[in-house]
């Protein structure tokens, strides 16, 4: 028994925990698969210098994903200030149309509408905060200008807000001026109600069931526009051509979406900058500079 495992997750199982095994997961968190006596395994994520919320905002994350009925979400055992207890979803290989399956399914997944643009409270990307309120509410005829509003002040602006804390700003300042300016020709067009986005999805968040079925995990869940999601999705190469087909196939994109495409990458190389430093710094510029 490995004794980083907090006493707490021994006693919300009611069962003697006989193995744990550390296994690789991202570079924020530790990871375990423990197997208690009766033979049951659950996936724990533990960590004890994250915020007091982080796992709690994960957790309510990953809650709101699986009410869509979609896509398999691993369902939430116990959630502490400094663990994460989940289900255990064994890996396995993708079935045939696994990539089909999947974009049709996420497809599904952002025709359940929200209300608003936001989230009730902030939550992460990364270790990033990631700001969610107030939430700018929503009327069918303003919902292009409030979506834009609020992308570019609790996205955009917030990520350049961090960097000129840290005085890696660098001519980012200036091109967000340019940006603020033309926002909303950018953005024009969709005209579509909020959706519940993942967030962060790209190859290392989500993973493949028993099934061979896509299952979600890691989110930082917002209620945005779903074009944001799919952006994220091709950040680090991309999916698999068949991925899209069946997406649009379910749910068709508005004419304009790989003009808007770039924009939405800002936001995640922008958090990438502040987490991970300069290397990030020229992509950041290059795509702000597309617009201006």
């Amino acid at each position: 028994m490995d004794d980083r495992i907090p006493l707490s997750v021994r006693r919300q199982l009611g069962k003697k925990i006989v193995s744990s095994s550390r296994i690789g997961g991202g570079c924020i968190n530790e990871t375990f698969i423990l197997k208690t006596e009766s033979n049951k395994e659950y996936f724990l994520k533990i960590n004890s210098d994250t915020p007091k919320d982080m796992f709690h905002v994960e957790a309510e994350g990953l809650s709101n994903l699986a009410t869509t009925n979609t896509i398999r979400i691993p369902k939430i055992i116990e959630v502490h200030d400094d663990f994460l207890l989940l289900e255990r979803i064994k890996s396995s290989r993708k079935n045939e149309n696994f990539f089909q399956s999947f974009g049709k399914a996420f497809a599904r997944h952002h025709k359940t509408r929200a209300s608003a643009w936001g989230w009730p409270k902030n939550n992460y990307i990364g270790t990033t905060q990631q700001k969610n309120t107030p939430i700018i509410p929503y009327q069918k005829n303003s919902r292009e200008k409030d979506w834009c509003q609020f992308y570019f002040e609790y996205r955009l602006l917030y990520q350049v807000r961090l960097l000129e804390k840290k005085g890696n700003a660098g001519e980012l300042s200036k091109l967000m001026i340019g940006i603020e300016g033309k926002i909303q020709k950018i953005l024009e067009g969709p005209g579509e109600p909020p959706a519940i986005l993942h967030g962060d999805l790209w190859g290392g968040n989500y993973m493949v069931d028993e099934t061979g079925s896509a299952c979600l995990i890691d989110p930082a869940v917002y209620w945005g526009h779903r074009e944001a999601d799919l952006a994220m999705t091709k950040l680090f190469g991309g999916f698999p051509h068949e991925f899209y087909r069946a997406y649009n196939d379910e749910y068709p994109l508005k004419p304009g979406w790989e003009y808007r495409e770039n924009l939405y990458k800002l936001y995640h190389v922008l958090n990438h900058l502040n987490l991970f430093g300069h290397s990030y710094y020229s992509q950041s510029v290059n795509l702000a500079k597309f617009y201006l």
